[in-house]
């Protein structure tokens, strides 16, 4: 970032930028994260870039760095752990660093206390990058009656055949239209906190999902490259991180 001045607006775009190319690090780039982070190499970090990409890398030689750097040698603790807690470690100093990051740019650029407290409630509003990664943000919503390629049509289908069973006689018929309605909201609203296990964000109505078959994960279509025609031929769908998972 340049030294001119910047909105709160301006460092939450930076902040999302960063967090979404740290996100795909540790999910549908994993196996290529993974091999980046040799032991064998020295101390390495873990950038997300404002452009949604990540870079490992070593740290800037410049002391004190420009900018807060991000946790040391990562690539040392890659075999000494299981795979799923290591970047579950990865994924807390990542959330630390980006946090210090957003806040640096709030004191260079002269945020009151006011901006400071919008910019955290922006940034809060997010799950935290391990949340996405250990799937603590999934276990916050409740759990989906069945799997679904097309998750928004499968719950349109499912509250107006929940609301046809409950069609007796013409007389409830008003009753039945709103119990349906009723079922249709309630629906929606559980969908509306599902967050994408590639990118982080929410579910939206008008978006095709899709939920891997091993660890239980939605994701955006667009995020794993999977449109809703090849997902009718798709049995049984695996993930990119389930897919290149390493036989530890």
């Amino acid at each position: 970032m340049e030294a001119r001045t910047r909105s709160v607006e301006d460092i939450f775009e930076d902040f999302k930028g960063r967090r979404a190319g740290i996100i795909k690090a540790l999910t549908s780039d994993v196996e290529d994260f993974y091999s980046q982070c040799d032991p064998e190499k020295e101390n390495l970090c873990l950038y997300g870039l404002p452009n949604e990409h990540w870079e490992v890398n070593l740290p800037v030689e410049e002391v004190p760095p420009e900018l807060p750097e991000p946790v040391l040698g990562i690539n040392f603790a890659r075999d000494g752990m299981q795979e799923k807690d290591w970047l579950s470690l990865v994924a807390v100093h990542s959330d630390t660093w980006l946090l210090a990051l957003a806040f640096y740019f709030g004191a260079r650029f002269g945020f009151d206390k006011t901006d400071r407290k919008r910019l955290f409630g922006m940034i809060n509003e997010l799950p935290t990058i391990f949340e996405v990664v250990s799937g603590a943000a999934k276990k916050q919503v409740k759990e989906k009656s069945s799997v679904s390629n097309n998750s928004g049509s499968k719950s349109k289908s499912y509250s107006k055949a929940r609301a046809s069973e409950t069609q007796g006689r013409q007389s409830k018929a008003l009753q039945a239209k709103d119990e349906e309605e009723g079922l249709e909201e309630q629906d929606d609203d559980e969908h509306g906190e599902t967050l994408c296990g590639a990118c982080g964000e929410n579910y939206g109505t008008d978006e095709f999902w899709i939920c891997c078959d091993i660890c239980e994960k939605w994701f955006h279509g667009k995020c794993v490259k999977i449109t809703p025609a090849r997902a009718e031929h798709i049995k049984h769908y695996k993930c990119p991180s389930c897919s290149n998972k390493r036989a530890r």
